[in-house]
């Protein structure tokens, strides 16, 4: 008799009673979407102007690459600015979502605060993160004023005579109105009265920067930081550096922490703190960011509705048949809920309490039905349209569509090495098989065509050169948009939308925020010369390429169970691409090694982020979690050992089905 599953009653834990599985309704989708935000946006989640304002930027993002597209497939011609209007919007729809995400408590963070003594050691955690956090906002929304105040004079003029430095504003109004949030979100009377003090000191300049662009400049800026750091001094680096440790180990955001650290090492450096948000806006200037806020528009507005019962259906109607039939689907059905949305916890919280029981009424011991959702959470994140990958390719500089042509053979081995353990599993418990109905399978497979069809129209429009990856990325979202209101008519226009769109900006926000200050950190450490530094260690000490991937392994796997996975990206991509190249390993190769390492850092403790979400969501000891996930560690481990090991997996895909060389 297998131990029964949380929740469930001992009726339904009978091990050979089939019960198919009944999927959550659309909202409880949504409210497992917003990465455990349960209330409504517009109360605890932002104001409803904020989450009008961002659904609108984010439909105008959707409308603008896919009518450009399209009319250049059928005219011939461009439309002039779209392209460019569609980059500077992802910096608004990326600060406002940053916005929201501090409002929710959203943004990227360690979560070691969850493991101290609730009370006071808490408290004083979050009270610390929060000053900390409203003083390195307040010093770049400082920062950008200055940004402001300087592009105002030779500000370029964009298609339409709309002058560039207008969406400059963003910035220091946002980052002067994130320094004010996270001052009255603190959680103590003195912390919310100190940080509220490095607050003043960022509204005036703020206005200055409203009034410079209103045509009254205002000189209220001096030339240095001296106003918000003192003397340039080696105590103040100290200082500085133990502020930002202890915040990081406390909870305080990751973008916060990254920013503080540039701005102290570019004072310290003498050079204007302005080079941090001069490097923030550099985004712009990335002509496939874009694709980030379009696909994970796409992913939401699927998740938001019965997608996930649909997958369910058509994948136990394929599969049911096999030893060990509802392991596989489980592992499909979360593998392909993982690419729609990009996150692997938003699986786990959307599906772990629907598949749970399921197997275990089916008869797989729950141990091993715990250690099955928590490692089927990260499969999955190498297929179109996963955001991980485009982060990738936006930071690392490789050509996207050949990263997605190139992780599709890699991600389907981890996915059917999982399987093959769930099929063993099946038979080594007896669990029941249901027959084989082509009819049934047909249907259900009709029912799920149109969810199936995002990432298909994706690959096809990509792989034929039809559309760019920002244009491809407009389409699959305004073809979720049209399959969720026209047809299965899930998602309200009006009631839901801004809703979903308010979530899927939360999770843009603060990826972008954590991208912008990081590219900050990163010019000053490429000033310093750190990566050649790095590169010129790592060639004296390792001297094969086969040492070099076994070193990389060994990092990510370590560095993506401490990381978040967007962090990880953000902050060693940039390290390792250079290496990479040194070692002579294709870079298409080295981004899917990459990822996949990420992809196992979930299940590695003590930090695995899928540890600490199974655990959470089952109310289970991480100790049992540890034992249980270990397995599929090992066996996603064979995975990525050979997607590194046997290069030909991943760039005889590209070499097979890619146009142009990478």
């Amino acid at each position: 008799m297998p131990e029964q599953a949380p929740n469930a009653s001992p009726t339904a834990a009978q091990p050979h009673a089939h019960r198919p599985i009944v999927a959550p309704e659309p909202h409880e989708i949504a409210a497992a979407a917003a990465t455990g935000s349960h209330a409504p946006l517009g109360s605890e989640g932002g104001t409803r102007f904020e989450v009008w304002t961002v659904s609108l930027i984010g439909l105008a993002m959707v409308a603008l690459p896919t009518i450009a597209a399209i009319v250049r497939r059928v005219s011939g011609h461009s439309i002039a600015g779209a392209a460019v209007y569609t980059q500077h919007l992802t910096l608004w729809i990326g600060f406002l979502g940053a916005l929201l995400a501090t409002a929710q408590g959203k943004h990227l963070a360690l979560s070691a605060v969850e493991m101290m003594p609730a009370g006071r050691p808490q408290t004083f955690a979050r009270s610390y993160a929060h000053a900390l956090a409203a003083l390195v906002n307040a010093a770049l929304a400082y920062a950008s004023t200055v940004m402001v105040i300087a592009d105002r004079q030779h500000s370029d003029v964009l298609e339409g005579g709309v002058p560039e430095f207008v969406f400059e504003l963003i910035m220091p109004i946002g980052f002067a109105l994130m320094a004010v949030r996270f001052a009255r979100l603190s959680p103590n009377r003195i912390a919310r009265v100190i940080s509220f003090l490095f607050v003043a000191a960022a509204i005036p300049y703020t206005v200055a920067a409203l009034a410079t662009a209103l045509g009254h400049p205002m000189a209220l800026v001096p030339p240095d930081g001296s106003i918000l750091f003192g003397a340039h001094t080696t105590a103040v680096g100290w200082l500085g550096g133990a502020m930002l440790v202890a915040g990081f180990l406390l909870g305080a955001p990751v973008f916060v922490i990254m920013a503080g650290a540039a701005c102290m090492l570019f004072f310290l450096n003498g050079t204007p703190i302005a080079s941090v948000p001069v490097e923030t806006y550099r985004l712009v200037a990335s002509s496939t960011l874009p694709a980030i806020p379009l696909l994970t528009i796409a992913g939401y507005v699927l998740a938001e509705g019965a997608a996930s019962k649909r997958l369910v259906a058509a994948a136990q109607s394929l599969f049911g048949w096999m030893p060990g039939g509802l392991a596989v689907v489980s592992v499909v059905v979360c593998a392909l809920f993982t690419t729609f949305t990009g996150a692997s916890g938003v699986t786990i919280l959307a599906l772990g309490g629907l598949i749970l029981p399921a197997l275990v009424r089916e008869g797989y011991p729950e141990g091993f039905s715990l250690g099955l959702v928590t490692a089927s959470g990260s499969l999955g994140l190498l297929f179109p349209p996963s955001l991980p990958v485009i982060l990738y390719g936006v930071v690392a500089g490789v050509a996207i569509d050949h990263l997605y042509l190139g992780g599709l053979v890699p991600g389907l081995l981890m996915i059917v090495l999982v399987a093959v353990y769930g099929v063993v599993a099946g038979i080594r418990n007896k669990t029941p098989r249901h027959p084989f109905h082509a009819k049934e399978a047909f249907s259900a497979l009709w029912q799920a065509k149109w969810d199936l069809g995002l990432p298909a129209l994706i690959i096809i429009v990509v792989a034929s050169g039809f559309a760019t990856i920002v244009e491809a990325a407009a389409l699959g979202a305004a073809y979720a948009i049209l399959v969720e209101l026209l047809i299965f008519r899930d998602v309200h226009p009006i009631r839901d939308m801004p809703r979903v769109l308010g979530h899927a900006a939360t999770l843009v926000g603060s990826v972008v925020i954590l991208l912008g200050v990081a590219l900050g950190l990163t010019s000053f450490l490429v000033d310093a010369e750190i990566p050649t530094l790095l590169l010129s260690w790592v060639q004296l000490h390792i001297h094969e390429q086969w040492q070099f991937l076994l070193a990389l392994n060994v990092l990510l796997l370590v560095l993506g169970s401490v990381l978040e996975i967007y962090s990880a990206i953000v902050v060693l991509a940039p390290l390792v691409a250079p290496l990479g190249v040194a070692f002579h390993v294709d870079p298409v190769h080295l981004g899917v090694v990459f990822l996949a390492n990420l992809e196992l850092g979930f299940l590695f403790p003590p930090m695995g982020l899928n540890l600490f979400l199974s655990a959470s969501r089952f109310q289970k000891p991480l100790p049992l979690l540890y034992r249980k996930a270990f397995p599929f560690l090992v066996i996603m481990a064979v995975g990525v050992l050979l997607i590194t090991y046997v290069p030909a997996i991943t760039t005889g895909v590209v070499a097979a089905l890619s146009s142009s060389p990478h």
